[in-house]
C-alpha cells in the first residue's frame, strides 16, 4: 500500500525524518518495503499559467498556446485538447528532461519547429512527469499555485510503500497509518470532519436496505445524495489518487476511492435512478440470474455467491465489483452510496472462483471491522456534496442486525513478565493501550482493557502483549536464557528411516526427484495400461489452479514416470530415480488416508558409451540389486521375491513381489508396454514400489545397527546344486540360509546352466557358502558338518542334489 506523507501529515504531526519513520513503523510490524520520492526528476520545470490560446496556421490538432513566466512569455505547440486560459500548467523548458510520451524513455527537451512555428519547451501530461500513464491531455495544476514555483513544491511528495499483514486490515487506509504513527511518536491524531448538510428529504422515504443472510453481511449502510453533477474530479483529489497509484475517473467514483485509501472501508456508487424498486437486497446468487460487471464481463456466478440486489436483479458482486446495469455515468444525477461489511470467507472463496480480485476484495477478505461502515460512508457522502454539488438526503440507512459487542480483555504484569520478560506497571501498560485507543480500566493490579472498534484482530489477552511489545519497542526486550527445560526427545522412527533410505539410495547412485501432490487426469489415464480407464478414485480440488493439478495423488509412480520421459535422452547415461512422498487414499465421509511411499526407476543405458565397453541397458538386475542392497544395510533379513500376475502399471509376467515373512513390503517390475508408449518412453523402465509403514514394521526401530568387523576367519564353500526348473533361486537360497544357520554367514548365487548333461526340465545352480563363528576359527569338520545338513534339506525340501 502506498501512502503520501503530505496526505498522512493531514491527520498527524509527523515529528520524525522520513528514514527515521520509515524504520520505526517497520519495528512495530508495518513493514516499509520502500520510500519513493516523487519530483527529484523535475529539476527546471515550473508553474506557467496560460496566457492566450491559438490555433496553428496550418494544423488544426495543434494549438499554438503562449504561457507566463516571471519576465516572459512563451509560445509552447501543443497537441492537448484541455487547456483553458488561466490554467496553471507544468513547463519544462529548453534544457529540461522528460519522459517521452511515446516511448516511455527519458529525452532532453529542445527547441522544435512544428510546421513551420517555433515551439520552446513542453507544457507537460502525467506520464511525461512520471506520474501516471496518462498523456492524453496536459496535467492542469491547482489555481492556488504560483507562477514560477517549482513544480516539486507544489507536487512533490515522499511516497511510502508499506507491506501490510493481513492481522492489520486497519492499516489498509491512510487514517490507519495515521493512527499507527500518533501511537509510536505519542503525537495527537486528528481524524476529518463528517458533518455535512442533510439538505434533502428523509432518507428512509427513498430507499429500502434488506439483509437476507446476515451471516455474511454483518452491516449495510447507505446514504442517497440528490442532485449531482458528475464531472472530473478537483485536482488535490487526482493528486492523491495518483500519489496512491489509483487512475482517476470521475468525481464520483474518484471520492469512493479516495476514501476507501483513506479509511481503509470499500465503497460502492449506485445510480439510483437504475435501482428498480429503490430496494437493496444484500442476499446469495440464485441459478438462473446473471450479472455484467463494470468490465463488460458476465460473470458465470454460482449459488451462493453473495450479491447485492435490487427488487428484481442482482445489482454488484458484494464486496468484489459493481454492475454495468447501475453504474454511475455522465448521465447520472441521483446516488446511492454504498458501505457495508462483508464476511471475509464468503469474499474470499468468490475471488478465487471468478479468478477476480479487486482493491476492495483485498480489503474485505481481511476481515475489516463493521464499526468504520458509517464514518467511511459519512465521509464519502461530504466529499460528493462539497465537490459533486447536489442534496444529501436527511439520514442513512444503518441495517446491523447482529452488533457485535465490544470486548473486555484482562490482563495482569504477570502475563506481561511472563511472555515479554519485562517489569511495567499498570500506569505504565495503561499509557502504552491509550494510545491505540484502547479503554482501560484497574481492577486491583490487573487493567480491564476494551480494544477500539477498528482493531478487529485484537481478541485475546496475547493480542494486547504483543501491541504492547510494539510500542515500546521490541529492543527493549531484554535477552535471557531459557527458563523452562528442553522438551524431552520424541522418536520419529519414519523420519530416521525416510532419513536412511535416502543415503543407502544415494550411496547406490540413484538421484531424488520432488514431485508436485497434486497430479491431474490427463497425468493418470497416460499410466494406465487400459485404454479406457475406468472412473478415477481420487480426492478432486474443488477449485483446481490447473487441469494439471486437478486431484490428489494416489501414487507416486505416475509422477515419477513424468520425470523418467522428460528427461531420458539418447547417447546419454541412463536415469536412476527415487522419491519419497505421501500418498492420498480416499476414505468415505473422513480426511484421506496418509501414506509415506518410496518409488524407484532405472532407464536407459548402463553406462556412458565408451570405446572399449560394449553398450548395455539397465535391467531388471540393477534395480534389484539396488532393493537388495538397501534391505540389507536395513539389516532385514529373509525377504523373497516372489513372481506374481498382472499388477496396475506393471509389465504382466514380469513383475515381483517383495515380501518378508508373511508381509508385503513392495512390488517390483518392468513398466508396461502399454504405458510405455503412453508416456512416449522407448526404453524399458524398472520400476519398484514400497510401503515404508510395512518396511518400518519390519526393520523396527532399530534399523541403524553398527557391527565390528569379524575377528575370525570366513570358509568358503562353492557348491553346483540341481534342482527342477520350477524352482526359484529365491526358495534355493532361502532354504539354505535356514538350514545352514547360525554359521552360515552369507549365501549367493554365482551361476546358472541349462543344457547338455542334465536332465530334462532341470537347471545348474551354482552357489557359495559363507561360514563363520563370532567366537571361534571354524574346523573343516565343523564346516563338513553344516554342509552335509544343508544338502540333506535341500534333498527333503525341494528335490535338489549336487551335480555330480
Amino acid at each position: 500500500m502506498k501512502v503520501s506523507l503530505k496526505w498522512l501529515a493531514e491527520y498527524v504531526d509527523l515529528v520524525l525524518p522520513v528514514k527515521e519513520l520509515a524504520h520505526l513503523l517497520t519495528m512495530s510490524g508495518t513493514e516499509v518495503g520502500g520510500i519513493q520520492e516523487r519530483g527529484n526528476g523535475w529539476t527546471g520545470i515550473v508553474v506557467a499559467r496560460v496566457e492566450a490560446l491559438a490555433r496553428h496556421p496550418t494544423a488544426e490538432s495543434l494549438t499554438l498556446a503562449t504561457v507566463g513566466l516571471p519576465g516572459e512569455r512563451v509560445t509552447v505547440v501543443t497537441g492537448a485538447p484541455n487547456l483553458r486560459v488561466g490554467n496553471k500548467v507544468p513547463y519544462a523548458p529548453v534544457g529540461g528532461r522528460l519522459t517521452d510520451a511515446h516511448t516511455g524513455k527519458e529525452a532532453v527537451v529542445e527547441v522544435a519547429n512544428v510546421r513551420g512555428v517555433e515551439s520552446r519547451g513542453v507544457l507537460c501530461s502525467e506520464k511525461e512527469l512520471g506520474l501516471s500513464e496518462a498523456h492524453e491531455g496536459v496535467l492542469i495544476l491547482p489555481a492556488e499555485a504560483r507562477v514560477g514555483q517549482p513544480l516539486a513544491a507544489v507536487l512533490g511528495d515522499t511516497v511510502l510503500d508499506l507491506e501490510i499483514t493481513p492481522n492489520r486490515p486497519d492499516c489498509l487506509g491512510v487514517l490507519g497509518v495515521a493512527r499507527e504513527v500518533a501511537a509510536l511518536t505519542e503525537q495527537r491524531l486528528r481524524v476529518p470532519d463528517l458533518a455535512y448538510q442533510e439538505a434533502g428529504p428523509d432518507v428512509r422515504g427513498l430507499a429500502q436496505v434488506e439483509i437476507l443472510v446476515p451471516g455474511l453481511c454483518p452491516r449495510y449502510s447507505a446514504s442517497v445524495i440528490q442532485g449531482v453533477a458528475v464531472g472530473p474530479s478537483p485536482s488535490w483529489l487526482q493528486a492523491r489518487l495518483a500519489a496512491a497509484g489509483v487512475r482517476p475517473i470521475n468525481n464520483i467514483v474518484d471520492i469512493t476511492n479516495y476514501v476507501m485509501l483513506e479509511y481503509g472501508q470499500p465503497l460502492h456508487a449506485f445510480d439510483y435512478d437504475a435501482l428498480l424498486g429503490r430496494r437493496i437486497v444484500v442476499r446469495q446468487f440464485t441459478s438462473g440470474e446473471s450479472l455484467r460487471t463494470l468490465d463488460g464481463i458476465v460473470r458465470p456466478l454460482e449459488p451462493g455467491m453473495l450479491v447485492i440486489a435490487d427488487a428484481e436483479r442482482p445489482a454488484a458482486l458484494a464486496g468484489i465489483m459493481g454492475g454495468s446495469e447501475t453504474e454511475v455515468t455522465g448521465r447520472t444525477t441521483n446516488v446511492l452510496l454504498e458501505s457495508a461489511n462483508f464476511d471475509p470467507v464468503s469474499i474470499r472463496r468468490s475471488c478465487r472462483a471468478l479468478r477476480l480480485r479487486t482493491e476492495a476484495s483485498s480489503r474485505f477478505d481481511k476481515g475489516l471491522s463493521p464499526a468504520i461502515t458509517t464514518l467511511a460512508l459519512r465521509r464519502a457522502t461530504k466529499l460528493i456534496v462539497e465537490s459533486c454539488g447536489g442534496r444529501a438526503a436527511h439520514g442513512v440507512l444503518d441495517v446491523y442486525p447482529l452488533p457485535r459487542d465490544p470486548i473486555e480483555l484482562r490482563l495482569t504484569p504477570v502475563e506481561l513478565r511472563r511472555v515479554l520478560g519485562i517489569e511495567l506497571t499498570p500506569a505504565e501498560t495503561r499509557s502504552v493501550l491509550s494510545r491505540l485507543g484502547c479503554v482501560c480500566r484497574e481492577d486491583g493490579r490487573a487493567l480491564l482493557v476494551t480494544s477500539p472498534e477498528h482493531r478487529s484482530d485484537i481478541r485475546i489477552p496475547a493480542d494486547l502483549v504483543e501491541e504492547v511489545a510494539r510500542l515500546i519497542g521490541y529492543d527493549r526486550i531484554p535477552e535471557t536464557t531459557m527458563a523452562g527445560h528442553l522438551p524431552e526427545h520424541a522418536p520419529q522412527p519414519m523420519r530416521g528411516l525416510i532419513e536412511r533410505l535416502k543415503d543407502l539410495l544415494s550411496g547406490c547412485g540413484l538421484q531424488e526427484v520432488i514431485t508436485y501432490s497434486l497430479v491431474g487426469r490427463l497425468l493418470l489415464g497416460k499410466t494406465h495400461p487400459e485404454a479406457e480407464p475406468g472412473p478415477i478414485d481420487a480426492l478432486r480440488l474443488a477449485n483446481p489452479m490447473t487441469p494439471d493439478q486437478e486431484m490428489l495423488r494416489t501414487s507416486l509412480l505416475p509422477s515419477l514416470l513424468e520425470c523418467v520421459a522428460t528427461n531420458l535422452r539418447p547417447d546419454e547415461p541412463g536415469l536412476c530415480l527415487f522419491e519419497i512422498g505421501c500418498v492420498y487414499l480416499p476414505r468415505e465421509a473422513e480426511l484421506p488416508e496418509e501414506r509415506e511411499i518410496l518409488v524407484m526407476a532405472m532407464a536407459g543405458p548402463r553406462w556412458q558409451r565408451q570405446w572399449n565397453e560394449a553398450p548395455a541397458e539397465l535391467d531388471f538386475y540393477d534395480l534389484k540389486g539396488a532393493v537388495e542392497e538397501v534391505l540389507a544395510r536395513l539389516n532385514l533379513q529373509g525377504t523373497r521375491f516372489n513372481r506374481i500376475a498382472e499388477q496396475g502399471l506393471f509389465h504382466p509376467g514380469r513383475t515381483a513381489a517383495i515380501d518378508w515373512k508373511d508381509v508385503r513390503l513392495g512390488l517390483m517390475g518392468e513398466l508396461h508396454p502399454a504405458v510405455a508408449r503412453n508416456c512416449e518412453i522407448r526404453v524399458p523402465v524398472f520400476l519398484a514400489e514400497f510401503d515404508l509403514e510395512q518396511l518400518l514394521n519390519a526393520v523396527g526401530v532399530d534399523f541403524l545397527r553398527i557391527e565390528p568387523p569379524p575377528r575370525f576367519p570366513a570358509v568358503r564353500r562353492d557348491l553346483a546344486l540341481v534342482v527342477e526348473e520350477r524352482v526359484p533361486a529365491s526358495e534355493l537360497l532361502e532354504v539354505i540360509r535356514q538350514a545352514g544357520a547360525p554359521l552360515l554367514a552369507g549365501v549367493e548365487l554365482f551361476d546358472l546352466f541349462r543344457g547338455h548333461g542334465l536332465p530334462p526340465g532341470h537347471k545348474s545352480c551354482g552357489v557359495a557358502l559363507i561360514f563363520r563363528s563370532p567366537e571361534r576359527t571354524l574346523t573343516d569338520a565343523e564346516v563338513a558338518d553344516i554342509e552335509a545338513h544343508i544338502l540333506e534339506q535341500l534333498g527333503a525340501v525341494i528335490g535338489a542334489r549336487l551335480r555330480g
